[in-house]
Parts: structure tokens; sequence; C-alpha cells
């Protein structure tokens, strides 16, 4: 962990007392308070590796919040939601950044956003410019807190069969990581602002699945109150005997022996590790289209039955869900060699022929001009994200208020690339980045007016569901009867079962355990 720095003179920034000890934010747009790097965990290094997270050791003195904390170590991918070529990347990552409103003489506590970032479990950071809070915090008045927790193999590949008497490798860390953050919230909250009884968690794509996994970890009951989750793989969680061998193969691809690999996963640099765990979902992509290796595990312990299993008997935790997807999810996935999604002919075949077979000739007829590219990506897209959430939903709304939208906006400049309303091209409006070199890019051939006005809407549904449990008026609950959706588009509208055909078309269809 790295040393804080002190304080003699007068303070020039906003001061927090944690638990571990006092911390020195910065003020940020708008009247914001922001506090970057604040540890919530011990630094997972040395004999700590591949162990579950410890509480933060105590210092001395008031550190220094006013910098982003090194991200975890992974692959430089894309600056605006991870790490670019001159992100520094640590091991010692298990940080936070809490973004608040304004002080006002209103002493009332906000309610709190727990924010868990995307990237496959690969990439990505709660740091990254793509989830600064100071725009939600302003519109919606409340606490914003974004995550980073451990990547790739150190994080999220299941060891624990190669545990000795000396070394115990532990599973899910990963998703221990987000549990001590929360547990970290609900003990430090209140001192930023914000209420430790009002806490919703959130996330999109891997950080979706993230979400609905804890809605079914047994540990994690009582540490949020509401949950929001965009464009979750619900269903991409791992069973135990598939995650170890996807370990017995990650072994071989960091070139040692099994005899070994105790020794080289303790002792290799974190960037041979992190190629290596490319290197694997490369193979898995291929292997077995629509898995991934970076997933949570049914391991018996932290997360004792799948989740798929959980939400459709509605026996996951009983709070407010507000859940949904793009309406093209599967487009930015075309040509992708390590994608997880299916999007070829070839993978889709093969997709049916490990998990269904007698279900494609159903499935594919629900997609009209199948092989086209389109309708392939279309496909790909509602089998790992918009199928099995909505069938999760459905299920939850028995239990707790569900509520369901679809995002359907693009611009010219996402047609041109032929992601239309993609994967992930919800986030800009949904932390209201529009002055970011990302909105600039999405709009450089117009759109910004109907992404900003889109975007005020979805802040203002998003923090209502924050404060009160509900997105506002004008958005039905989900039921099993009409299946009310939300549509985001330049005019917003309420759907009744949008697709309805397609899902249909995947009911009772099997996915990998």
């Amino acid at each position: 962990m790295s040393t804080p720095s002190s304080s003699t003179g007068r303070s020039v920034g906003p001061q927090v007392e944690t638990t571990s000890g006092t911390v020195r934010g910065t003020s940020g747009p708008g009247g914001t308070r922001i506090f970057k790097g604040v540890p919530y965990a011990e630094a997972p290094v040395g004999n700590l590796r591949f162990r579950a997270p410890r509480p933060a050791p105590r210092w001395t003195g008031v550190r220094s919040a006013v910098h982003d904390a090194p991200v975890a170590p992974q692959r430089v991918s894309n600056p605006f939601t991870g790490a670019g070529p001159d992100t520094e990347q640590s091991e010692d990552c298990l940080t936070l950044t809490v973004t608040t409103p304004p002080t006002t003489t209103d002493d009332a506590p906000r309610p709190v956003l727990v924010w868990f970032h995307g990237g496959d479990n690969v990439t990505g950071s709660g740091s990254a410019p793509a989830y600064a809070g100071d725009a939600l915090a302003l519109r919606g008045d409340v606490v914003v807190v974004t995550v980073s927790y451990r990547l790739g193999a150190l994080g999220w590949v299941d060891f624990s069969s190669f545990s000795t008497s000396q070394h115990i490798f532990e599973t899910n860390l990963g998703l221990r990581d987000q549990i001590a953050a929360l547990e970290w919230v609900r003990d430090n909250i209140s001192a930023f602002g914000g209420d430790p009884g009002a806490v919703t968690v959130g996330g999109q794509s891997a950080g979706a699945t993230s979400v609905t996994t804890l809605l079914c970890v047994p540990s994690a009951a009582g540490l949020f109150h509401r949950a929001i989750a965009m464009s979750p793989d619900v269903a991409g969680v791992s069973g135990a005997e598939r995650a170890a061998g996807w370990a017995r193969d990650y072994v071989n691809w960091l070139r040692t022996t099994e005899s070994l690999a105790v020794d080289a996963l303790l002792t290799a640099p974190p960037k041979e590790l992190a190629d290596a765990t490319a290197r694997l979902a490369a193979l898995v992509a291929k292997e077995t289209p629509g898995a991934s290796c970076t997933r949570p595990v049914v391991d018996g312990d932290l997360l004792p039955e799948h989740p798929v299993d959980v939400l459709t008997e509605g026996r996951g935790h009983p709070v407010p869900l507000l859940a949904g997807s793009t309406k093209h999810e599967g487009l930015p996935f075309v040509g992708s060699r390590r994608s997880a999604v299916p999007t070829t002919s070839e993978a889709i075949d093969l997709f049916f022929e490990i998990n269904d077979p007698g279900a494609q000739l159903t499935v594919l007829s629900a997609y009209p001009g199948y092989p086209s590219m389109r309708a392939r990506a279309q496909l790909g897209g509602d089998a790992m994200f918009w199928v099995p959430t909505v069938t999760a939903a459905r299920a939850h709304a028995e239990q707790a208020p569900t509520f369901v939208y679809r995002y359907d906006v693009t611009t010219p400049a996402l047609n041109l690339r032929g992601h239309g309303g993609g994967h992930g091209t919800e986030l800009v409006p949904t932390f209201g980045t529009l002055s970011s070199s990302r909105a600039r890019a999405l709009t450089r051939l117009g759109g910004l007016e109907d992404l900003t006005a889109v975007s005020e809407r979805m802040q203002d549904a998003w923090t209502s569901f924050v404060r009160t449990g509900t997105p506002g008026t004008g958005w039905p609950t989900y039921d099993s009867d009409d299946r009310l959706t939300k549509v985001f588009a330049s005019r917003d509208r309420v759907v009744s079962d949008p697709g309805r055909e397609r899902r249909r078309a995947w009911e009772g269809v099997a996915r990998y355990r």
C-alpha cells in the first residue's frame, strides 16, 4: 500500500475521517467533492496474491486523495474505460473514488450509488473517465462510489484446485473485492454524507454481471438495497468443473507445468499473467462460444448456486431491480476474434452444438435474414445479454419491484461504424460525460442534441431509482403478463414485450454450466 502524504499546514481540500484514517480530497465541478484512490482493502500483494481481501490497514496523518490510484494489471486498451499506454498499473489496486454533491445546510444523508465497471473482468477501472461521478452526483443529489478490483487471472480465474497446505488459492476474488468495497461503504459512507441504509449497487457489462451475481450471494445480503444491471451476462457464471479446466489451460499458457503451477502463479509478473489471460480468453472464445473464463464461479462457498437458478426461481435478494440492454448489443463484437459473443455462423453452430442442438432451428427461424451479419449480431447479443436479462427480470418481479429498459439511441457516427445502439453505447448518457473525447467521437457527425436530451432523461430515471427505488413516473413495473419495457430513443415510449418472438424462441435453451 502506498504511503499517505501528511499535511501539517492548512488543508487545501475537504477532509473526511474513515475507519483507516483521514483522507483529503479535492473540489470538483459544480462544487462536488471528490476523493480518489481511497483504499477499501489491504493491497493483495506478496503472500496475499490470490487470497481474499483483508481490511485496509490504518495510516497516520492525512492521506492525499486527489490523484487516481494505479489500475489493476491489464493489457492496454481504451483509456476512456480502462488503461491507456501511460496509465499506471499495480496489484495495489483495491481502491475507490467517492464523489459527493456540494455540501448544504441540509444535513440529511444522500442515497449512494456504488458502481462496478465493465471490461469482461480483464480491462477497466473505477477511476476511468467513463465513470466520472460528478454529473450524476450533481443532477441527482446522490453520492457516487466507483470501485476498482482485481482483474484477469488475479481476480477471476479459479485456481482453487491448485491449493496446497502451504498456499490457498481462494475463489471469486474479484467478487470478494466488490463485497469488501460494499462493506467499506457500509462502514464509512456516512462520513462522506452518504446513507448506508440506501445503497444501490450498479454496473454495466461485466460489472452488471457482478450485480446480478451479488443478488444471489448469501453474504451480500443487507449490503445494498437496490440494484441496477445494464447489459449483464446473467447466465455467464461458470460451474466449478469447467472453471477448473480453464485454470489448467491457463497454467499451460503460462508456459509451466501443473507441478510447478503454484510457484509460477505466485511469482509471475503481472504483465505475464495478463498476457496469459488474453491467450486463454481467445482459446475459450474459439472452443466454447458464448462462455468466458473471467466470470464468477459457482464454488459452493461464496456462491453456492448458479444465479440463473436462483433468479429464475425468484430467490434472489428481494431488492428493487432496474435492468436492461441495448437494441444492438452484438454489433460491436462482429469481427472480434477474442469476443465471447458468438457472431459468426461457425461460432453460433458450435454454441448450439455444445449447449442445446435441438433448439437451433427454432431459434434461427426467429432471426429473419439469417445468416446475414445483422441477424448473427442480433442473435449473439440476445443470447449473451438480452434473453437472460429479461428472463431473470420476469422472475425477480415476483418478489420485488422490477423495471426493464431497452436503449435504442444511436448517432450518425455509430451508424457509420456499423455499431448502432450497440453494447456500451449507453455509458456516456448514463454518466453524462457529454464533454468527453468519447462523446465527441460519438457525435462528430451530429446527434449531440439528442444524446444530451436522452442523457438528462436517463440520469433523472437512474438517480430517482437510487433515491426511491422507482425510476419515476411513466415507467411501469415489469411482470410476466405485459412485460412493459421503457424504450429510450429520440422519443421515449413504453412497449409491451418488445422482441416477443425472439424471446419465445429462446425459452428453455440451456447455457454453459
